[in-house]
């Protein structure tokens, strides 16, 4: 009885720690910030593989989102000269904040309903994977996903370059 509530305090606290990091990343001025809470947030969810007993799926999240994908992001935010104080534009203004609304309320609008409908159904602790299954399952029946993975970092990467070019090319 003990470890259940151990486990929920440790996923309540993961939760929170992705939670705030998401509302920063969203909410903060400066694209610097942004990125800082992009980075806590990653790092939540990496928490929340580790209680799934995923470890190797949680150090893949630190290797590749919080590692590589920050770094593109953190390079962007360096080509596109953005100030460190927030001087890159206004805040969202109202109708952004509406739109963060809405879009926190989306997910809910749709879980809700369906809770209501088939219930919270419980899981069984998952087992651990090692590392050879699960390299033969994403290039066995998941390779589609782990494909999309790299379109990720690849759309990423297009977007660092597009947006270096475009804000040159304003400067001039």
């Amino acid at each position: 009885m003990n470890e259940m509530y151990l486990g929920q305090t440790a996923f309540a606290f993961y939760s929170l720690i992705a939670l705030a990091g998401g509302v920063l990343a969203v909410s903060a001025a400066s694209l610097v910030r942004a990125m800082l809470g992009l980075v806590v947030s990653l790092f939540g969810v990496a928490g929340l593989y580790l209680l799934l007993l995923a470890d190797f799926v949680a150090l893949m999240q630190i290797l590749i989102y919080v590692g590589a994908v920050t770094v593109l992001i953190f390079f962007a935010i360096m080509l596109t000269r953005a100030s460190a104080d927030g001087g890159e534009g206004q805040g969202p203004g109202l109708r952004g904040s509406l739109r963060g609304v809405f879009g926190a309320l989306l997910p809910a609008g749709i879980l809700v309903p369906c809770l209501a409908v088939y219930g919270v159904a419980g899981f069984p602790t998952p087992k651990n994977v090692s590392p050879a299954e699960l390299g033969a399952g994403l290039l066995g029946p998941y390779t589609m996903a782990f494909e999309l993975i790299s379109v990720v970092l690849l759309a990423a990467m297009a977007g660092a370059v597009l947006l270096a070019f475009e804000k040159r090319g304003a400067a001039k």
